[in-house]
């Protein structure tokens, strides 16, 4: 019997478990990433990174790879009779201290691809065909048993294989899944068609909302059909949609991906046990493809979890740290099912008659949710509250704030001019931006902290704040 030894053992190479191996990796930590299959994901399945995400791929240095490969898109239209009834972007336009405001359409493949790539260049990469089949939790870590014999030794194991997780299910946490008994397929191709083609998201309008239309990277766009039955055929759906943009048609020159999937709800009664074993994304939470969020609150989870098992593994900081993980993600999970189920309903179900329009007019309700932006921890105030992203100098050259953050330490930033003359853990990176035009170091005559000193956990969230005369208050209790 083999054995070795990591810091996280991840099960499941899908985004998220993906997600979680390369975070961890920035922060130093040794991980071991498991997943059945023989390599990442080729086409199909998610279709979005929302502005929140495109936010986070900031601080996990992956924006620029990825963001050349995707197709912009912030408008959500109605076509109904024949033509164009509605368009909106209000609620994109409208974010605040965000830089990126519009999904970029970008296929899961090409997220799965980078990552598992960067993996295997930090020599973490991903042990393929290779399945868990027993985690043990011990006085001080795991013991995970590998289908190909290997025992290995870890402090921490993430949970990261998906709707039928293994690790869920060998822990018996309750998951219980509603099923709306709705019943859609989906479509991935190149098309060619007398539409009106342009980059936004459309609901038709029909005698239901049963087709939309998602632009996608370069010549491909993806259409998800109601169909409310298992047996259908690639012909039967094409009738569908070219009955809803009537009176254009559409044919498929190439099909890339076709598939159907039954609408599922569902959020574990618990995301970890013991504080060793933790559960992020479709592991701990299942819902409706409407409102693109799967994906975005997947990968929310993984920025969520890994820095809090970096400062307890590294810098001293205490288990109870990893207690506000279910804490603060479990409603998020709950409003991201709220709304994914109140669009998908929207498709069949409508008080007006007009269920396109009412799908639209629940996107903006619920865009806090759907761009990402509105998720916080905590009620009120700053804290809990994402750091705005906001244009700097440094001297006379132009940044970004978020260019300036850090996955694997908190960031100290003092907005306001002095010596900043206090001792502070090597885990909090010390970043000063001054209110007026400086020849050297950060400068900013526009920041909405003017006068702030905030303390931004690795994820880019909020974690206290004070006057400037009150610096050392911050970092009370993180003497880890």
């Amino acid at each position: 019997m083999n054995s070795g030894k990591a810091d996280v053992v991840v099960v499941g190479a899908g985004p998220v478990g993906l997600m979680c191996a390369h975070l961890g990796q920035l922060c130093g930590l040794k991980t071991v990433i498991v997943d059945p299959t023989d390599g990442p994901l080729k086409v199909g399945r998610a279709d979005a990174l929302n502005a929140r995400t495109l936010q986070l791929l900031e601080i996990g240095n992956l924006f620029d790879e990825l963001y050349a490969l995707g197709k912009t898109c912030n408008t959500s239209s109605v076509w109904a009779n024949g033509g164009f009834v509605s368009r909106q972007s209000s609620w994109w336009e409208e974010l605040e201290g965000c830089f990126h405001k519009h999904f970029l359409m970008l296929g899961q493949s090409f997220v799965e691809k980078l990552l598992d790539e960067r993996l295997a260049r930090g020599g973490a990469g991903v042990m393929r065909s290779v399945s868990a089949e027993r985690v043990e939790i011990l006085d001080g870590g795991c013991l995970t048993t590998l289908s190909n014999g290997e025992v290995i030794s870890s402090k921490f194991v993430v949970g990261a294989d998906g709707s039928r997780s293994f690790v869920r299910n060998y822990f018996r946490i309750p998951f219980e899944v509603v099923r709306p008994q709705m019943i859609w397929a989906v479509v991935d191709g190149v098309i060619e068609t007398d539409f009106p083609k342009v980059p936004e998201i459309i609901a038709f309008q029909t005698d239901s909302s049963d087709v939309a239309w998602i632009p996608r990277e370069s010549n491909v766009d993806r259409f998800y059909v109601r169909m409310d039955t298992n047996c259908f055929t690639q012909e039967e759906v094409l009738q569908k949609i070219n009955r809803a943009i009537r009176p254009h048609s559409l044919r498929f020159q190439e099909i890339i991906w076709f598939s159907q999937f039954s609408v599922k709800e569902s959020v574990a009664d618990s995301f970890s046990v013991g504080e060793r074993v933790f559960l992020a994304g479709d592991a701990c939470h299942i819902h409706s493809v409407n409102g693109g969020q799967g994906l975005n609150t997947g990968f929310a989870d993984a920025f969520n979890l890994v820095w809090k098992l970096n400062m307890v593994l590294n810098h001293g900081a205490p288990s109870e740290l990893l207690q506000s993980y279910e804490k603060e993600r479990r409603p998020v999970a709950q409003s991201v099912i709220e709304t994914s189920g109140e669009l998908v309903r929207s498709t069949k179900f409508s008080a007006t008659g007009f269920h396109a329009r009412d799908y639209v007019s629940i996107v903006q309700k619920r865009a806090g949710n759907i761009t990402g932006m509105g998720v916080r921890y905590g009620e009120e105030g700053l804290a809990g509250t994402r750091v705005f992203d906001f244009e700097i100098h440094r001297g006379a050259q132009r940044t970004r704030l978020y260019s300036l953050l850090d996955y694997s330490q908190f960031t100290l930033l003092v907005f306001g001019e002095g010596e900043v003359d206090i001792a502070f853990p090597p885990f909090v990176k010390l970043v000063q931006v001054a209110p007026h035009r400086r020849l050297s170091g950060f400068w900013s005559e526009s920041s909405p902290y003017r006068d702030r000193v905030l303390l931004v956990r690795p994820d880019s969230y909020i974690q206290s704040h004070s006057s400037l005369d009150h610096i050392g208050s911050l970092l009370e209790g993180m003497k880890w």
